[in-house]
């Protein structure tokens, strides 16, 4: 593994233009199966509860144990195999917490696949926004006997989602200066479009 190098695999939806005909199958299955399996599983649970059963904690402890699997499993297992990132937290002898990012060092063997870098980066983002929409669907409705399991679903997907971002842009790199080089790259490009229109 190589830290801060997170130039070989796809990010949201980018292809690799030289490994597209190559690796557009998915080369672990079971990875990208239980990728998706756990944080759907725990989505569909807390909004199947109430016709499934009428029993509180059963639904809750489901749900907790759907999403720390799911925890587990996306930042042990299939940042790794999917798309060569992975992070942790090391607490250093003088008791001082870092946060190590890395990323699979380019090789040329162990390139990621588009296929299942889409299935990663899909799974991340997506699944996240179904906890913002429980919570605030929570709170408005005043259910609030499910706060608890809302929160903890957003407090999981959105740990993961950061740690692989901030894998995907460095460790150091700040999400700000990625967002500004993101818009004034879309400025420049959608000037570039209203130039040649005329």
């Amino acid at each position: 593994m190589h830290r801060q190098d997170s130039q070989d695999s796809p990010f949201f939806g980018e292809e690799d233009d030289n490994f597209r005909l190559k690796k557009s199958n998915i080369r672990h299955p079971l990875a990208s199966f239980f990728h998706l399996f756990f944080r759907t599983s725990a989505i569909l649970v807390y909004l199947l509860c109430d016709v499934l059963s009428t029993r509180f904690i059963a639904c809750m402890v489901t749900i907790i144990l759907l999403l720390s699997c799911d925890f587990w499993t996306v930042k042990n297992v299939s940042g790794r195999l999917l798309v060569g990132l992975r992070w942790w937290n090391q607490v250093d002898e003088d008791g001082r917490s870092r946060w190590v990012f890395e990323s699979r060092k380019s090789d040329g063997v162990n390139k990621t696949s588009s296929a299942e870098s889409r299935v990663f980066w899909l799974g991340l983002t997506v699944c996240p926004i179904f906890w913002v929409i429980f919570f605030f669907s929570t709170i408005f409705s005043l259910n609030i006997k499910w706060l608890a399991v809302v929160i903890m679903g957003l407090v999981l997907q959105w740990a993961n989602f950061y740690g692989y971002v901030r894998c995907k842009v460095g460790g150091k790199s700040s999400l700000r200066k990625m967002a500004k080089t993101y818009m004034s790259g879309q400025i420049f490009k959608q000037a570039m479009n209203e130039t040649e229109k005329t």
